[in-house]
């Protein structure tokens, strides 16, 4: 199984970006699938959550608002849009891959989670 995480980048605070994760899992829609951040320094931090079918998504405090998680079944992908973006949202980015469970599923925690991308940097400059 791989997880390959791309759109990572340097923007300027205030800015917007998009990461996608393709997923090489034979049934993609069965999977529940997340992202977390790691800066340095820091522990690994939950970012946001997608149910295998996309009906049900639930995002982290830090990012309530500016941040949206959706996915394409038909494409094995999941993407995380990030607006506003300020400084203290540059870290690593990883997607993980958690299945298969139920349709309506949310895993939160990383320990929940089977597979894990490589991670993608995302930087934000003040």
């Amino acid at each position: 199984v791989q997880l390959q995480a791309s759109g990572g980048g340097l923007v300027q605070a205030g800015g917007s970006l998009s990461v996608s994760c393709a997923a090489s899992l034979r049934t993609f829609s069965t999977y529940a699938m997340g992202w977390f951040r790691q800066a340095p320094g820091k522990d690994r931090e939950f970012v946001a959550a997608i149910s295998p079918n996309g009906g049900a998504s639930f995002v982290a405090d830090s990012v309530e608002g500016r941040f949206t998680i959706s996915r394409d079944n038909a494409k094995n992908l999941v993407h995380l849009r990030m607006n506003s973006l300020t400084p203290e949202d540059t870290a690593v980015y990883y997607c993980a891959a958690d299945g298969p469970v139920p349709p309506t599923y949310l895993s939160i925690g990383p320990d929940d989670y089977d597979y894990w991308g490589q991670g993608t940097q995302v930087t934000v400059s003040s």
